[in-house]
């Protein structure tokens, strides 16, 4: 197992700028990497929050390094202002997507790099890939394909996976989207079915919709002058968080009064404070930091 390498940790660390006495919030806990580096910046706290029990049981000798500095809750990050009890927080960083041991631990089922068995719950609760590929219709399976993977075709493997029913290893699906690929499969710069598992560990984990719920819990927790960092993925990810960030900042446009109202207008809240891609001497390090994107603002104090 490949030990999880915390993305543009040093960007991290300069845009959350730890300060003693403050508290700050790692909302996708993960290998406690952005979390460490935290604590070791300045005499600070850091509520950990990580759908993932083994993420939580691998976290206490964190925890015990850092008596009384450390809390750890196993959850959802768009609940952390219940979390956190009414408190203000000086900074909250996620890193979204899946983390390095969930994606290298075969019976997690994220990856067609091992084969075991369909799951890809995050948090081990509710429907799993495998409940989700032998009981969807073809129109709700491509459906997702095509708006989770951006799978052009979603149809196809579709009516593939549903003529292989039941589907239940990595290894068996990601065989059924190549051979539904065909002969172009051959000219794919990534994995045939890579696109394929995206969209259902999205799906499964519904993490697009807890994204967005993860950012409004974030803005209302965030103490005046607090920091928000985002390390985003994929394209649907890091388009969610420049939306919201941009839409309540200073740098939104301006709506034209004659123009329709297609959506929530939100009073300015945020300054941008950075847009970064990882160097090429990290990706070159760590590939996985290759299609990461880090974005950045700060709480206005009024």
């Amino acid at each position: 197992m490949s030990a999880h390498v915390p993305v543009m940790l040093a960007e991290v660390l300069k845009l959350l700028s730890p300060k003693d006495g403050e508290h700050y919030v790692d909302g996708t806990f993960g290998g406690g990497g952005y979390t460490r580096a935290i604590l070791e910046a300045a005499d600070c706290r850091v509520l950990g929050i990580d759908r993932d029990p083994d993420a939580i049981a691998r976290g206490e000798a964190l925890v015990k390094h850092f008596a009384g500095r450390l809390t750890l809750v196993q959850g959802e990050f768009s609940n952390l202002e219940s979390y956190l009890g009414g408190e203000r927080t000086d900074g909250v960083v996620l890193d979204l997507g899946v983390s390095s041991f969930q994606f290298d631990e075969p019976h997690r089922g994220f990856s067609f790099q091992g084969n075991g068995p369909l799951d890809m719950r995050m948090s081990r609760q509710g429907e799993s890939a495998a409940d989700f590929v032998n009981g969807a219709d073809e129109k709700a399976l491509s459906d997702v394909l095509f708006r989770l993977g951006e799978e052009r075709n979603a149809r196809r493997i579709a009516r593939a996976i549903i003529a292989a029913r039941p589907v239940t290893e990595t290894a068996q699906l990601a065989e059924i989207v190549k051979q539904a690929q065909g002969p172009a499969a051959a000219r794919f710069a990534i994995h045939p079915a890579t696109r394929t598992f995206q969209a259902l560990r999205i799906h499964v984990n519904d993490e697009l919709g807890e994204l967005e719920r993860g950012l409004d819990a974030a803005a209302n927790a965030l103490a005046p002058n607090g920091r928000l960092v985002v390390v985003a993925f994929h394209s649907l990810e890091d388009r969610i968080v420049k939306r919201f960030l941009l839409g309540r900042s200073s740098a939104a446009p301006n709506a034209s009064r004659h123009a329709p109202v297609t959506r929530r207008v939100h009073q300015t809240s945020f300054r941008l404070l950075a847009s970064l891609k990882p160097g090429d001497g990290e990706v070159h390090a760590n590939p996985r930091a290759r299609s990461a994107r880090l974005r950045a603002a700060q709480r206005l104090a009024a």
